[in-house]
């Protein structure tokens, strides 16, 4: 028997619209087949019924992906701090750091002005 023949035979069982020794007759089978279907859909729901828990779906967790969204916020943070980095070394609009230490535009210690202002 095809696992959808067995369904259909463990439904009309349930639902009660036929008896056992009716399915085996219907199905040319001996009884014991068909209570064997019962017993076998009976622990594959019990089995099933355990691993579920109540709520939404559980999913398995996917380690790949979570490794490379960990990757890609590191990147990002570090792209951050370089363009930081990089804005203070060129200023605000690009005029740069003068080699002695002084703003190139408002010609003040860099030291104390960070970015020109």
């Amino acid at each position: 028997m095809s696992p959808s023949q067995k369904y259909e035979i463990w439904l009309q069982l349930v639902r009660r619209e036929v008896t056992v020794a009716e399915a085996a007759a219907a199905e040319q089978v001996d009884r014991s087949t068909i209570m064997r279907i019962k017993q076998v859909a009976k622990e594959g729901a019990l089995a099933g019924s355990a691993a579920s828990k109540p709520g939404t779906a559980g999913r398995q967790r996917d380690y790949e992906l979570e490794a490379a969204k960990a990757e890609i916020a590191r990147l990002s943070e570090a792209c951050k701090e370089l363009a930081v980095k990089l804005t203070l070394v060129e200023g605000k609009d690009g005029w740069g750091v003068c080699p002695e230490g002084e703003c190139r535009r408002c010609r003040r210690s860099w030291a104390r002005t960070v970015l020109c202002q």
